[in-house]
């Protein structure tokens, strides 16, 4: 069976400024990881695609964790258990709690007019606003490219 070609959202143009280009990047990329799990069926969702046990899902779940660490200040104590959504998660659940914590990130980001300050991470030493996108960009994308691989095994879906 051929692959379903999903419609793409391009990459965006250059910014006018460095923020604009870093922040128009990251919000493609959690853009393109968040279609790679709306309307995957269940329960494949969350079925391992690899020996390593990664499942949609799960990738999901974690960038959800990852942007609450870096940009709310949410400490996180074990990280791979991240890679897991609960057993009664839905993929609807995930999603929403990923784009809600992309919304809170989104704010803190917009407060952030020097690139060169820290995140404003109250009680824990933080990054700068460039490392931090930079970081957030490398991360969302790596994850992205594994989601991929996983929706077309899962249900011959391609596309960014």
């Amino acid at each position: 069976m051929p692959p379903t070609r999903r419609r793409d959202t391009p990459p965006p143009r250059t910014g006018n400024s460095e923020t604009e280009t870093l922040r128009d990047f990251l919000d493609y990329l959690r853009t393109s990881m968040a279609a790679k799990v709306d309307g995957a069926p269940e329960p494949g969702v969350r079925t391992p695609g690899v020996p390593s046990g990664t499942n949609l899902l799960g990738l999901l779940n974690h960038l959800t964790h990852v942007e609450r660490a870096m940009f709310l200040g949410d400490e996180v104590t074990d990280w791979q258990a991240t890679f897991q959504a609960a057993p009664t998660d839905t993929a609807s659940d995930v999603l929403t709690r990923y784009r809600d914590a992309v919304e809170e990130a989104n704010k803190v980001l917009d407060a952030c007019t020097d690139l060169a300050a820290p995140i404003p991470r109250p009680g824990r030493p933080a990054p700068s606003v460039r490392w931090a996108l930079t970081h957030m960009i490398e991360e969302t994308a790596r994850h992205a490219g594994h989601a991929d691989i996983l929706r077309e095994q899962l249900d011959n879906t391609t596309g960014r």
